[in-house]
């Protein structure tokens, strides 16, 4: 693949209170929106989606919680290199020949989110072009295993990735060589953080990619200030000290429960996904005032996690950035475009925003991901 730019045509009880903003710009709260639905539970088992909520805006193909007859699903939990489990959903397409060792990927939902928000329905889609597909979710989120639930840990979110091509290495319709991995939202950032250490990982895609780090500590646009970081990491580190001594847990950021009339455009953008029956999902045990709000005293990792750093070492090993016209985390995909060695490509979808890449289908260019892989998992 030569370097091009293309655009794409549409086709528990101690849990106390979550944070109010605060010092927290609107930008690093959208870096945190970048969310969705959450469990207090290490390994519960996924539920129907929320019962009654708006219906949401479901136009351009939004269909998030879509199935195929053309697909087999089977819920599968295997370990981290930490002895963590991490659950995950295993697709594969019903027409794989026997004895066929198919191409693979691990697909990984927006951040906070589980597996059946957006990253189900990648999976399923890459699995009706033949491939075998696992959708999971991160450590401290959903099903997978991590106390306590929503916590921010980087490393161990990249971890769940390389554990992902672990199990699929296994699988007998699996070639072992023949395994990518796409992250939507700021999965995108864990996925090339996990691939720049990975070399087992062959071809990596982005969708709405969030650089979880940079969105941290500077905000969208750059627009948090040195003063206003070191607020955040004061606030965080004062809530260390409540928790250490037996306070409650205090959560940050995340999506809001309800809309205002000086609601701000990312905040809509955000609550008529994961409010609404669009994309709206909680599994079995979870605190619904709890969904997509990462722990407080966490949260600051995320200031130390530099998923760019080192993005070119990735090469020869191809890289595919898929970010809408209109959203507003295009910036994070055209760095780390900017910034990727020689095979990559930027593919900028007309009309589109940052939610309407989880699961717009008449937006989301899933040929052109199709021919990604198809191309580079030879």
């Amino acid at each position: 693949m030569t370097n091009t730019r293309t655009t794409a045509r549409r086709g528990h009880s101690r849990w106390s209170r979550i944070a109010g903003a605060g010092v927290a710009t609107l930008a690093v709260l959208a870096a945190s929106a970048c969310s969705a639905t959450d469990s207090n539970t290490s390994s519960a088992a996924p539920a129907s989606p929320v019962a009654n909520p708006a219906s949401g805006d479901l136009s351009n193909g939004a269909d998030n919680f879509y199935t195929s007859d053309q697909v087999t699903m089977e819920k599968v939990t295997f370990t981290n290199q930490y002895r963590m489990d991490v659950s995950g959903n295993l697709f594969v397409p019903k027409n794989l020949a026997a004895g066929t060792l198919a191409a693979a990927m691990v697909v990984g939902h927006p951040m906070g989110a589980v597996k059946e928000q957006s990253a189900n329905l990648y999976a399923t889609k890459m699995a009706e072009q033949g491939f075998v597909t696992l959708s999971l979710d991160l450590a401290f989120w959903g099903g997978s295993a991590g106390e306590p639930r929503n916590a921010v840990a980087p490393d161990l979110y990249t971890e769940n990735f390389s554990a992902g091509v672990d199990f699929l290495r296994t699988q007998d319709n699996v070639d072992p060589e023949r395994i990518g991995a796409l992250g939507i939202c700021g999965s995108g950032s864990f996925v090339i953080s996990a691939a720049k250490i990975d070399p087992r990982i062959k071809a990596v895609a982005t969708v709405s990619m969030y650089d979880m780090g940079g969105a941290n500590r500077n905000g969208l646009g750059h627009s948090v200030t040195p003063e206003q970081r070191q607020a955040i990491l004061a606030q965080a580190a004062t809530q260390r000290d409540v928790e250490f001594t037996g306070g409650p847990v205090e959560y940050t950021s995340g999506t809001v429960r309800e809309l205002a009339a000086d609601s701000t455009p990312i905040e809509r953008e955000f609550y008529d996904f994961y409010r609404t029956q669009r994309g709206a999902f909680t599994p079995e045990g979870t605190t619904p005032d709890l969904t997509t709000h990462p722990t407080l005293s966490s949260n600051a990792k995320f200031m130390n996690f530099y998923p760019f750093n080192d993005i070119e070492t990735i090469s020869p090993r191809p890289m595919l950035f898929v970010t809408g016209e209109n959203a507003h985390s295009r910036e994070f995909s055209e760095e780390a475009y900017r910034l990727a060695g020689d095979r990559k490509e930027l593919v900028i979808v007309p009309g589109a925003g940052h939610v309407d890449l989880y699961d717009r289908t008449e937006l989301i260019p899933f040929d052109k991901l199709t021919e990604f892989y198809t191309q580079n998992l030879t």
